[in-house]
Order: C-alpha cells, then structure tokens, then sequence
C-alpha cells in the first residue's frame, strides 16, 4: 500500500512523497486519514527553521521533517491480538499529515459518533490549551487577558468561560480574530498591538489589572509587553513557545511585583495517571469531546479554510506571506481514502 505524506525537506520547502505502509503487525492496526489539521505557529516555525541552539526546536526538527500532530482517521486493518479497536472505528491520534500510518490502540482516541472529523482534530490543541488553563489555577471571577486570537487563543477564550472568568480581554490586532472570540465568550477586545493596551485594560478593570495573562504569540518580544498588565502576585502563561528564546527579555516588575511564569506545553500530559497528575492525555482529551457534545464548546465555526493534501505547497506559502485571515486550516484526505 502507497501511501502519501507532507514533509519539508529543508527549511522553506514543502513538498508531497510517498512511501509502501506494510500491514499492522501483532498488536498494530492501519489507520487512514480522513481530516488534519494545520498547527500554524508551530508548523511556520518548523517550515521557516531558525532555533536557538539547545532548544527542543533545534532538537525535534531535523530535515526532511514531517509537519503535522493532529488527525482524524478511520481504522482500515487490524493486527493480531487487537481487541479494543476494529476496521470501520473513527479515532483521533498525534501523528503527522499522512494518507495512512501505523499506531497501538493506546495511542488513539475514539471519537464519539456526534464529534465530526473535523472537530475531532482540534483535539491535540485543545489538550495544550488544557493542560495551561489548568496550570493556571483559577478561581472564579478572574479578569483575564488572552494575548494572541489564533487556534490556541481562541480555545484558551472557552476554556476561561467554563472556569468563570469575570472579564475576558482578547488582545490582537487582527479585527476578525477577536469578533471570533467574542462569540466564544471574549467580554472584550481590543485591536491593537500589546504594548498599547495598558490603559485600555485599567479602565476596563477599574484599576485592578489582570490576574492572569496568556501570552500565545511567541513572539520574543511579547513576554516583557505583557507583563505590566498584571496586578501584584498576577501570573502570565505562556502557550506560545519561541524559537528564539535568546531574543526574550523579562523586563522589569518579575521580582518587585512577585509575578508567576507558567510554561506550558503539550507533551506534559502523561499516558498514564498519578498521585501528581491523574489527568492523562486520554482524559484530557475525553473531556474535550464531552465538552463539544454538550454544547459547551464550539470548534467547527473555528475552520476557516480546507484544502486537499495536492495543493500544500500552495497552502503553507499563502501561509507563510500572511496568515492574519486563517484560524482552522484543514486537509481533507477523505477523498482518496472514502
């Protein structure tokens, strides 16, 4: 079986290759793809290819390097001694944007019969955004700003909703990104770059600032913008991971205002459950579904743009000379593997 994947051979090229995927053996099962989704920040990052030394970037992309994490797949073959999954099953899984690949059922979700596959391949970031609203720690009536509308921004704006957020500033300067978060539950946007917002967000807090702030830009720069807009003891998330983190300054008030920084990345949920964390990813990700079935997220109006694995070149380079106007980018593999 051929099978078809995206990969960028080097830093600024994508490109479409094939190799045989042999049948699962004890154990495995063959999944086909059906939708994947884009990550946007972080698959620009790997295309454009400039990390500090040291950094998990520099460690994790080497060329060619296979760009993706987030599918949606339709179970094709079982292996031997495979109990828990069978051919027809609809799973989600982090793997790269592939036509069809191999994986252990522990490494797959099933996705329940009311989620679509597209829905369903937001599951990877709605895992990070999680695990950094939990992170966070919050309490209800928090005023919260959210700095950087795109796919983890607007998944952070449901989540504070959920946690009982009193205010919810979204920070772009990208118009249509924050109209977005505003019917996913921003109480209120402001156009403009960070930098600017002190003043507008102490008249929308009366004075008190911010108790939290969630930098998902990665911009080096961000960081030390965003921390004046934080009370006393307030605490800044930072979902946004920058490949250059020698270009990042703190700025001052860390130490004087006793301010938190919380890293947050995905990888940080476990497979399986501890004294420490009982909320493995399997978990994580369930509650995310639940979420979706109840009505209580929305991810489907996120998708803004699909394309077919074909015209990837195409897409990343629209991407790569202005992404203000995509937020959902999905492939649609559903039409070589129906």
């Amino acid at each position: 079986m051929q099978s078809t994947y995206l990969v960028f051979p080097a830093p600024h090229q994508v490109e479409i290759w094939q190799e045989e995927m042999a049948p699962p053996g004890p154990g495995e099962v063959v999944c086909a793809a059906q939708k994947s989704l884009i990550s946007i920040g972080t698959e620009l990052y790997c295309l454009r290819g400039i990390f500090d030394p040291g950094t998990n970037w520099g460690e994790w992309v080497r060329y060619p390097f296979r760009p993706g994490y987030s599918m949606a797949a339709r179970v094709v073959a079982v292996g031997e001694d495979v109990t828990t999954l069978r051919e027809g099953d609809r799973v989600a899984a982090w793997v790269p944007h592939q036509e069809y690949f191999k994986a252990i059922p522990e490494h797959l979700y099933p996705i329940p019969d009311a989620i679509s596959d597209e829905e369903a391949t937001w599951m990877a970031l709605a895992t990070t955004t999680q695990l950094g609203v939990r992170r966070a720690g919050h309490v209800l009536g928090e005023r919260v700003g959210v700095v950087g509308l795109g796919m983890l921004g607007q998944l952070v704006v449901q989540y504070l909703v959920l946690c009982g957020a009193r205010q919810i500033i979204a920070i772009d300067p990208v118009a249509s990104r924050l109209e977005m978060a505003k019917t996913h539950g921003a109480t209120h946007t402001l156009a403009m770059p960070v930098q600017e917002t002190f003043q507008p967000v102490r008249e929308i807090t009366a004075g008190r600032m911010l108790d939290v702030v969630y930098e998902i830009t990665g911009h080096p720069q961000v960081l030390a913008q965003c921390l004046p807009l934080l009370h006393k003891l307030g605490r800044i998330v930072l979902l946004g991971d920058t490949p250059t983190p020698t270009q990042q300054h703190l700025g001052p008030g860390v130490v004087s205002e006793s301010l938190a920084i919380l890293g947050i990345h995905g990888t940080m949920t476990p497979e399986h459950p501890s004294e420490f964390c009982p909320w493995t990813r399997r978990e994580v990700i369930a509650l995310f579904f639940d979420y979706l079935l109840q009505g209580r997220m929305r991810v489907a109006d996120l998708v803004t743009h699909k394309f077919t694995p074909a015209e990837a070149p195409q897409v990343y380079a629209a991407l790569q000379r202005d992404r203000s106007s995509f937020i959902g980018v999905i492939f649609d593999w559903s039409r070589s593997n129906p």
